[in-house]
């Protein structure tokens, strides 16, 4: 008899097993709101599903009566855009100090300690410096994400940087190769996808920093919406702005993915044996 551990499933029980937990939780929370309907007709905590669809029916197709926008694509929209400022600014600053500390010891040794003690600092903590320093608008929510993802980065990389064999470097420059040329053609090529693999496992506090910024100081965004509607208990917007965020966070995730397996093959395909 095999054992649990050496016990492989083909891809169609793989798919059955990844949908399990998932129809578990539905049900769990279909018996769950019937009962308590049964209890309360007028129970908010758990709304029914055909509540929540028909709720996120009207969000999405019917305009808003004071602005006339369509209110989840405009939350929706909102918050990607800051979204994306925040992590393609902390990605492009955190792949460059990365590579600079990782390949340069006298960046290492005047910015490695600072960086690691920044990344000790819980992004929330300097939130109201934030919106003191750089006001209620875009810039300090973009700014809250860079601050929280950039350090992280920064760190990740720098070591990632630092374990590659150092033949190569070796042989780089025995060929003629400058700093930056071995910078630029050996280096960054081998932590690009390290970096998506950082990315992706920014994506939720990416988001936590997002709406966390929205929810104190904003007037549109998915966050922003989220605490707007709790006073009311409307459960039945909450829940299902959690599952489009949730849903978005996977699209980013899987985009990653898909673009880290067309650009760097090699990676993946050493990952896989």
């Amino acid at each position: 008899m095999p054992r649990a551990m050496n016990v492989v499933p083909n891809r169609g029980s793989r798919l059955l097993l990844a949908l399990l937990p998932f129809l578990l939780i539905a049900l769990i929370y279909v018996v769950g709101s019937a009962q308590r309907r049964a209890d309360n007709p007028d129970d908010k905590l758990l709304p029914p599903v055909s509540e929540m669809v028909a709720t996120s029916k009207r969000l999405a197709t019917e305009p808003d009566r004071r602005s006339g926008d369509y209110v989840l694509w405009a939350d929706t929209a909102a918050s990607l855009q800051r979204l994306a400022f925040g992590l393609g600014i902390a990605a492009a600053v955190g792949l460059t100090l990365g590579l600079a500390i990782g390949l340069l010891p006298v960046a290492g040794a005047g910015f490695g300690t600072l960086v690691a003690v920044l990344s000790m600092i819980p992004p929330m903590a300097v939130l109201p410096v934030l919106f003191i320093v750089f006001g209620l608008g875009e810039l300090s929510k973009v700014v809250l994400i860079v601050i929280g993802v950039t350090p992280t980065l920064v760190r990740d990389l720098s070591l990632e940087v630092q374990n590659m064999p150092r033949e190569q470097l070796i042989k780089a420059q025995t060929l003629g190769a400058s700093t930056w040329q071995v910078a630029i053609r050996v280096v960054l090529p081998q932590i690009m996808p390290r970096l998506i693999q950082g990315l992706r496992l920014m994506i939720g506090p990416a988001f936590l920093f997002l709406i966390s910024a929205e929810a104190i100081a904003s007037d549109v965004g998915l966050g922003y919406r989220i605490f707007l509607v709790r006073r009311y208990l409307s459960m039945d917007v909450i829940l299902p702005y959690v599952v489009w965020i949730t849903l978005l966070a996977y699209v980013f995730d899987y985009a990653l993915v898909w673009f880290g397996r067309r650009a760097f093959p090699w990676a993946y395909a050493r990952a896989s044996h």
